[in-house]
């Protein structure tokens, strides 16, 4: 490896860090937060099965899983304007990510929620608890810890994905790594060098999710054992 390459490297590397810490996890974690909330909603309109609203609910997870994630940032970023909507490029990402994560969420929701016995749920109905207090103090804390391995392995994915958030002009990590390839040419270097601070975060998060899985495991236990359950709900 020459010295100039080295050079390049040492220099640029905080330049593409930044942006990462700056732009990339941001974009991250709001797209999450939104995608968390859209999928339980939608999961909790499945699972309680209005008709009208399952239908849209089922519609919309058919389309954001079945068309590609980068056709909805240009859907959402170049589109809209055509009909009068204007979003700046970073709130754009945001909304795509989110609707699109959204999606897959709400059957990782859907899929643990209906995990739980359905005993559980009528026997709630005996003692006189409505649904949303059944839903929310015995169901979803239930159901949280088996959802939340995949919930988690959708944020590593996601952190990867806001790559493709430099086709709408998101000046996030990836970004930064194009632009000094462009000017030094030495892409082969450069874009190693973004992947290896991609691989960084997403280490982080992995091992962050190994901790809070240990942790949520030892604080479900009370709630997920069967005979404590049968005992609260009488």
């Amino acid at each position: 490896m020459s010295e100039r390459l080295i050079g390049i490297l040492t220099d640029s590397f905080v330049k593409i860090l930044i942006p990462g810490i700056k732009v990339t996890i941001p974009l991250t974690m709001l797209s999450f937060a939104f995608s968390f909330v859209l999928g339980l909603a939608l999961a909790l309109v499945q699972v309680a099965d209005i008709k009208v609203l399952r239908q849209f609910a089922r519609f919309y997870i058919w389309v954001f899983r079945g068309t590609p994630l980068i056709v909805q940032l240009f859907i959402i970023f170049f589109g809209l304007p055509s009909i009068g909507i204007t979003l700046d490029a970073f709130p754009s990402a945001v909304i795509a990510f989110g609707m699109n994560l959204g999606a897959y969420n709400a059957e990782v929701f859907r899929s643990s929620i209906q995990a739980i016995p359905q005993g559980q749920m009528e026997a709630a109905f005996m003692i006189g608890l409505s649904y949303p207090t059944t839903m929310r103090r015995i169901i979803l804390p239930q159901s949280f810890p088996i959802a939340f391995p995949s919930l988690f392995n959708n944020l590593i994915s996601l952190l990867k994905d806001t790559s493709l958030a430099s086709s709408i002009t998101v000046i996030e990590l990836f970004t930064t790594a194009q632009q000094i390839a462009a000017r030094t040419y030495e892409p082969f270097a450069l874009y190693c060098e973004a992947a290896v601070i991609y691989l960084f975060f997403s280490t982080f998060l992995t091992w962050l999710q190994s901790f809070l899985e240990a942790k949520l495991v030892w604080k479900s236990k009370p709630v997920t054992d069967a005979g404590k359950n049968r005992a609260i709900l009488g």
